[in-house]
């Protein structure tokens, strides 16, 4: 089988991070690669920028389409364009949220978000409650970072850990779901430090499209998410004109 994570960023460097943590979690036989939206934000950290970066993201998947690619991972934690990519790929789309909030559902009674920017916490509320994850969740967290400063700031590591552990005390929580592609590398370091199961949404998504596929499980292809009918499509890159 053959998974493609699309980072719908333009930073190519978060690509990277991302692509390694996915790596290490997929089975054997599995081929596995991370690809950069050509068109968008360098970070995503707002509605305005979630926006911008779908026509960048659906781009990437009708590429993977024409590649044959079987099953993708969004790996931005606003799951932005995901409904769309739903109808344009054959295969499961699974975003990081989506899979980080149902994995930290399977692990107590609740679980705390901890994110970048506090302007972001209303999207991953809005996320949860479509998930059906409310009554799970029990607080959302900003620790404050832009995006790019997770690879910049020498202090991030800790902001985030001190983030996390501030953030199961006050809500006595079971978990903790890192609200950002870009956190998916500290995951392992900060469950050390704070002694309680800490989700990366990109390892998660990651196995969850290779379940799906492992089972043999495709979309249906009538409805909601069936192909969307071919039209003209003025000023979008490639893959989207039709």
């Amino acid at each position: 089988m053959r998974i493609r994570v699309v980072n719908p960023n333009t930073t190519r460097a978060m690509t990277e991070t991302i692509e390694q943590c996915a790596r290490a979690v997929v089975g054997p036989g599995t081929l596995l690669d991370a690809v950069t939206a050509e068109t968008g934000p360098a970070s995503i950290e707002s509605h305005y920028d979630e926006a911008m970066s779908v026509p960048g993201l659906l781009a990437a998947i009708g590429r993977g389409e024409a590649e044959g690619v079987d099953g993708y991972v969004i790996a931005c934690f606003g799951d932005p364009g995901l409904d769309a990519a739903r109808e344009l790929a054959a295969g499961p789309v699974i975003g990081i949220a989506e899979a980080a909030m149902h994995t930290a559902s399977h692990l107590g009674r609740g679980f705390s978000v901890v994110t970048t920017l506090g302007r972001t916490i209303g999207r991953a509320a809005d996320l949860a409650q479509r998930y059906g994850m409310r009554r799970f969740c029990r607080g959302i967290h900003a620790c404050e970072l832009q995006v790019l400063d997770l690879h910049t700031d020498p202090r991030a590591r800790k902001i985030v850990t001190e983030a996390c552990r501030e953030a199961v005390q006050a809500d006595g929580s079971d978990a903790v779901v890192l609200g950002c592609a870009g956190m998916a590398d500290l995951c392992a370091d900060i469950r050390d430090e704070i002694g309680v199961p800490v989700i990366d949404g990109v390892a998660a998504a990651t196995l969850t499209v290779q379940s799906l596929l492992t089972l043999g499980l495709r979309k249906s292809g009538t409805g909601e998410f069936a192909t969307p009918p071919p039209k003209t499509y003025l000023g979008l890159p490639g893959p989207l004109r039709s």
